[in-house]
């Protein structure tokens, strides 16, 4: 009877253990399920991976992004086109063949200055732009230097007919001045390398001190102040 009982807690026993065993096979195989999980984790490492491809494609977007930058550069170049336009439609550069130039003595004696006129005689408006580069002397080849206050505050344009003026210092105007007579100097505007001849024989020439000698710049009058010098 014992014998028996015995026989009997151990089949209950050896059930038992049966049971914890399936038991953890079975728990093995959720081990094993949670494993084939893993490609799906693997998956996702490999779309994680992809995403420099991605990236890649936005370098490509971004090349494309570098025809964005293609763009910009067309846009620049719109841009300078839009420019070249609008330069081509602003005013040109008077040059010599579109102005007659004659000079004439200012108050006096002793004419320490005289007026050099510009007039356009083309059939087209132009700006007189700057200064007029003079040399007086062949001994004194250096250019005129200009009077920074005379400087207009807008451009010089002028139409067909109209005349610009400079205002030009020969000396001071003292009797024992380093003075030469200049009966013809010679100038070039800004601009145009071509040179312009003028007559200044009128009246016995112009007494010219190198030394003392200063140009305004063109303007379409002569100001109060910002032309005396």
């Amino acid at each position: 009877m014992n014998a028996s009982r015995r026989t009997a807690l151990f089949s209950v026993a050896a059930s038992a253990a049966l049971a914890l065993s399936l038991s953890a096979c079975q728990s093995g195989e959720g081990a094993k399920a949670e494993g084939a999980a893993a490609p799906v984790a693997k998956e996702t490492v490999s779309a994680s991976a992809s995403a420099p491809a991605a990236a890649a494609g936005t370098s490509t977007s971004d090349d494309t992004g570098s025809g964005t930058s293609t763009a910009v550069g067309t846009a620049h170049k719109s841009n300078s086109t839009s420019a070249g336009a609008k330069k081509g439609t602003t005013t040109p550069l008077c040059r010599a063949q579109d102005v007659k130039v004659s000079s004439e003595r200012q108050d006096g004696p002793p004419y320490t200055h005289i007026i050099l006129t510009a007039r356009n005689t083309s059939n087209h408006r132009c700006e007189m732009a700057g200064f007029p580069h003079i040399q007086f002397l062949e001994s004194h080849k250096q250019d005129v230097p200009s009077v920074a206050k005379s400087k207009p505050a807008a451009p010089t344009v002028l139409n067909p007919g109209d005349p610009a003026f400079v205002l030009v210092k020969l000396s001071d105007g003292g009797v024992h001045e380093d003075n030469e007579v200049v009966n013809a100097f010679q100038l070039i505007l800004e601009g145009d390398s071509t040179v312009i001849a003028v007559d200044s024989s009128a009246g016995g020439g112009l007494a010219v001190d190198p030394a003392k000698t200063l140009t305004g710049y063109w303007t379409t009058e002569l100001r109060n102040g910002a032309d005396d010098f």
